[in-house]
């Protein structure tokens, strides 16, 4: 019987900047993603993600949800203790004669010390973002090696009291699996995700923006362009030992000079993650992604290669689920200063 999904997943924190700078960068804060597990292996899990994080990373994962209820909780220690961002979902299997599962997924918070940003001859205010994604993810085929899913986003996005914006998307995701292979691809922002912003500034609201030398914001849509991320894992077990492989890769249309394979209108990000546990209870995780060529500090004339990796542990202890990442968000030189904690909880069904 073909396994359906049925998830709802609301993201939300708070930013430090008025606005993002060039397209690139707009609706960032969604990808940061979810999960202290899929962080320790550097976000390389749209192939073997199957948990309620997979609406996040690829909505054709949560058909592997089978408890009647399970939930996910995460709190994130980003830029070395800077910002909090913290994430809760809650997953239930629906009906008796099929295999269905609704989910609610909320972000509480990324915020400063004080929430709030603090400009000369400027009223303190915060600057938020939140998205919905409604999600929904089914198996084909009598076997149910594949399955499929989608989602679509609802984003609002404010600055204190002069400034908000409206935007939609849709993502799409399709996995393959097999006894010990899976193949996944997550198309982002499919029908090119925007943001269309209204402000409403007192004169001297302008007069602050003029004498810091920023620009006065006005009313413009923002884009977000679509993006591809394709993944392939093995996982196998042999006696007490299990292991998990997968290698991703995000490509773009936002070329840089930075990434590893770039161009003017293309940009391909690999990432690594691998994860080897023991006893189905304890898993040790690595990850590496963020490959691309910098200038070198001492000789500006060359470029340096970079690499950035994440670290992690998870523990099974029967239904619970407690997982950590350290991960170099903000990080200076590779340095590892973001904590991520994570907490599953599945609900097995009445005897």
């Amino acid at each position: 019987m073909a396994r359906k999904v049925f998830s709802v997943i609301i993201l939300s924190f708070v930013l430090f900047c008025f606005q993002a700078h060039g397209q690139k960068f707009v609706n960032e804060f969604l990808n940061i993603g979810v999960g202290a597990r899929a962080h320790g292996m550097f976000g390389s899990v749209v192939a073997s993600g199957s948990d309620g994080t997979s609406a996040y990373w690829n909505t054709a994962g949560m058909v592997d949800i089978e408890n009647p209820l399970q939930i996910n909780a995460m709190h994130a220690n980003w830029f070395g203790g800077i910002a909090n961002y913290d994430y809760v979902s809650i997953a239930r299997k629906l009906g008796s004669d099929r295999k269905s599962v609704a989910a609610f997924s909320n972000t509480l918070n990324l915020i400063g010390p004080d929430g709030t940003v603090d400009y000369n001859r400027v009223t303190n205010f915060s600057a938020s973002d939140y998205a919905g994604l409604f999600s929904y993810a089914t198996s084909l085929g009598r076997n149910e090696n594949l399955s499929v899913g989608g989602n679509i986003k609802v984003i609002h996005r404010s600055i204190g009291s002069f400034g908000k914006a409206w935007g939609f998307g849709a993502d799409f995701g399709v996995r393959y699996k097999t006894d010990n292979l899976a193949f996944g691809l997550s198309a982002r922002d499919i029908t090119t995700t925007f943001n269309s912003w209204s402000f409403n500034l007192t004169e001297d609201e302008k007069k602050v923006f003029q004498t810091t030398g920023n620009e006065i914001p006005v009313s413009s849509t923002e884009l977000t362009l679509p993006r591809l991320i394709a993944g392939a894992a093995y996982f196998d077990t042999r006696g007490n030992f299990s292991y998990l492989a997968e290698f991703d890769l995000n490509i773009s249309t936002n070329g840089t000079k930075a990434g590893i394979i770039s161009g003017k209108n293309l940009n391909i990000d690999p990432s690594l993650g691998i994860e080897v546990g023991y006893a189905s209870r304890v898993f040790l995780r690595a990850g590496l992604g963020n490959m691309q060529t910098v200038i070198n500090q001492t000789n500006t004339a060359k470029r340096v290669f970079e690499i950035q990796p994440n670290v992690g542990l998870g523990l099974k202890l029967g239904r619970l689920k407690v997982d950590y990442a350290l991960a170099n968000i903000g990080s200076v030189s590779g340095v590892l200063v973001s904590h991520i904690f994570s907490l599953g909880l599945d609900f097995a069904p009445k005897n």
